[in-house]
C-alpha cells in the first residue's frame, strides 16, 4: 500500500472541490495519503473500511466521517463491494469568511479543530445531510458554497458523534518513514493470510527486532501483533457480510484454528462469530469492532 501526498485542486470557479465517484471499484485506488485541506466524506450507501490516522474499523450502510488537515487516511472504497458511491467535499480551514467572534464561524472553527482527531458522524446525521449534499452536486457557485458553510454548522451543533482516534497522527510520522510503512504495509496485504514471522517483517524494514517492535509502536500506538490481528479481524467482518462461513473466514484470514479465531474475533468486536452473523445487518459495524466506544469517545487504532 502506498503511502502519497495529495495535491487537491479547486473545482474551476470555486474555493473548494468537490467529487462524485460512483465508478467501480476496480477503477480506483484507495492509497494511504494526506493533504492540508479537510475532508468530509460521506459514503451514500454499503460497506467497507474507514482508516483515518491510528484507527481503522469496518462500517456498513454508508458513512460520514470528517477528516482534519494533514491526517493521514484511506480512500473509503477500501475493501468495498460493488456498488460504490460517494460524495467528498475538500477545503481548507480559511474557507470561512467570517470574523471570528462571530458565533457560528466559532462553533465551525471548533469543528475543524477536532477533526484533527476524525470524526465519525452517526447515521441519522448520514441521512439528515445527504438530501443537502446531493444539492450540492446540483449547485454552483455562491449557492453551493453556502450550502457547505450550512452543512458545517449543522456538524458543529451535532452531539451524534464519536472521535477516532486518542491521538493525533501528525502526518510527519508517514513523510519521515514513507517507504519503510510502504514495505510494511504492502507486505501484510499480501501475506494476511498465511503464517507471519514478525522476525521476516523487521529484516524487511531493514531493522533489529527491538528496533523494529520500537519503531512501529510508535509509528501506529499499538503492536505489530496487534496490528496483524485487527487487520485479519477487519478483513473477517467483511467477508461475514458475503455469507462466508465461520471456518472460510477464519483460515481466509491466517487463523490457523477456528478456536483461537473466536477469541480473537470477541476480543476485537464484543461478539462471537456467531452472533456477529446473527445480528447483521447491525446499525454499524465499527461499534462492533470497538466495543468500549460511546459517543464522543476516543478511540485508538
Amino acid at each position: 500500500m502506498k503511502v502519497t501526498f495529495e495535491r487537491v485542486v479547486p473545482d474551476e470557479k470555486s474555493s473548494f472541490r468537490m467529487i462524485h465517484n460512483n465508478s467501480p471499484i476496480s477503477e480506483f485506488k484507495w492509497e494511504y495519503h494526506y493533504h492540508p485541506e479537510i475532508e468530509l466524506v460521506c459514503v451514500v450507501s454499503g460497506s467497507g473500511t474507514r482508516h483515518v490516522g491510528y484507527h481503522k474499523s469496518n462500517y456498513t450502510n454508508g458513512d460520514l466521517v470528517l477528516i482534519g488537515s494533514n491526517i493521514p487516511h484511506s480512500g473509503f472504497g477500501l475493501n468495498s463491494i460493488d456498488p460504490h458511491e460517494e460524495i467528498v467535499l475538500q477545503f481548507k480551514e480559511d474557507i470561512l469568511q467570517f470574523p471570528e467572534q462571530e458565533v457560528e464561524a466559532k462553533s465551525i472553527k471548533n469543528l475543524l479543530e477536532i477533526s484533527k482527531y476524525g470524526i465519525h458522524f452517526h447515521h441519522n446525521v448520514h441521512k439528515d445531510l445527504l438530501p443537502k449534499l446531493k444539492m450540492m452536486l446540483q449547485s454552483e457557485g455562491y449557492k453551493r458554497y453556502l450550502l457547505l458553510l450550512e452543512i458545517l454548522f449543522k456538524l458543529s451543533k451535532c452531539e451524534d458523534y464519536e472521535l477516532l482516534n486518542k491521538e493525533i497522527m501528525p502526518y510527519t510520522i508517514i513523510s519521515r518513514n514513507k517507504t519503510r510503512l510502504e514495505n510494511i504495509f504492502t507486505y501484510l496485504e499480501h501475506n494476511y493470510d498465511k503464517e507471519i514471522d514478525i522476525e521476516d517483517v523487521a529484516r524487511l524494514a531493514n531493522l533489529t527486532l527491538p528496533a523494529f517492535c520500537n519503531f512501529f509502536k510508535k509509528a501506529t500506538q499499538i503492536t505489530f501483533t496487534e496490528f496483524v490481528n485487527r487487520y485479519r479481524i477487519n478483513k473477517a467482518c467483511l467477508l461475514m457480510v458475503q455469507d462466508k462461513s465461520i471456518s472460510e473466514c477464519s483460515y481466509s484470514c491466517g487463523f490457523n484454528n477456528v478456536t483461537y479465531f473466536n477469541r480473537i474475533f470477541k476480543k476485537y468486536t464484543g461478539k462471537t462469530p456467531s452472533d456477529f452473523m446473527k445480528n447483521f445487518p447491525s446499525p454499524t459495524i465499527e461499534n462492533n469492532l470497538n466495543p468500549e466506544k460511546s459517543s464522543h469517545s476516543k478511540a485508538g487504532f
